[in-house]
């Protein structure tokens, strides 16, 4: 499958064109944990942040912690410069994505005050005509509006124009999905791992497959 495939495409970023060093999160989580009396283990710490097959939620019920209230937290605790520091673009998405030549976006739910800072800092905010970052007003994966909005900024919303949202969660296949496009699942997190294999009209372990 070449960029030509699909006349858009659009994109998840974290743990998909981006991520960040292992030791970030950990670390992030666990000045969370110390601010609201919780010791997280690494393996929490990693859920916490990636959230993959439900296991995010899986650390609140364990734990007894209230979602609102870590979040809030780890918005405090998060600095935008040291997470743009922390994090690397893959190599497989750089070359993909900076050879597209054809309306490209992104749909996450990295919020917008860390989304600008990182991509400033990796120089790669000019890959994307669009970026959408999730929010309780604008709404959340696998919820369909966030992947409509940046097909309309795009100018490719319900107008006979075929795309596709590769992602590496099941969020990001069921936002496709539920806004009629192709989902692509890059599967960056092993399945054992995850505690789920993630379907998707296609799944790729990098985007050297496309």
């Amino acid at each position: 499958m070449a960029g030509d495939a699909y006349d858009f495409w659009l994109f998840d970023l974290d743990g998909t064109v981006v991520d960040v060093d292992p030791d970030y999160p950990r670390k992030i989580v666990g000045e969370v944990g110390d601010r609201l009396g919780y010791g997280f283990t690494d393996r929490e710490a990693d859920h916490l942040w990636y959230g993959v097959g439900g296991a995010r939620s899986d650390v609140f019920a364990r734990r007894g912690l209230d979602p609102d209230e870590f979040w809030e937290t780890f918005h405090e605790v998060e600095d935008p410069v040291a997470r743009a520091e922390s994090s690397f673009v893959y190599e497989d998405a750089a070359a993909f994505i900076s050879e597209l030549d054809c309306p490209t976006g992104v749909v996450t739910h990295c919020q917008s005050y860390l989304t600008g800072p990182l991509l400033d800092h990796h120089d790669i905010a000019d890959w994307f005509d669009a970026v959408v970052c999730c929010d309780d007003d604008i709404g959340w994966k696998p919820d369909p509006t966030p992947v409509e909005l940046a097909m309309n900024r795009i100018g490719v919303g319900y107008n006979g124009h075929e795309g596709a949202l590769v992602g590496d969660d099941p969020d990001d296949t069921g936002a496709a999905w539920n806004a009629g496009i192709d989902a692509i699942h890059v599967d960056r997190v092993d399945a054992v791992e995850r505690g789920q294999c993630v379907l998707g009209d296609r799944r790729i372990g990098g985007f050297d497959d496309l």
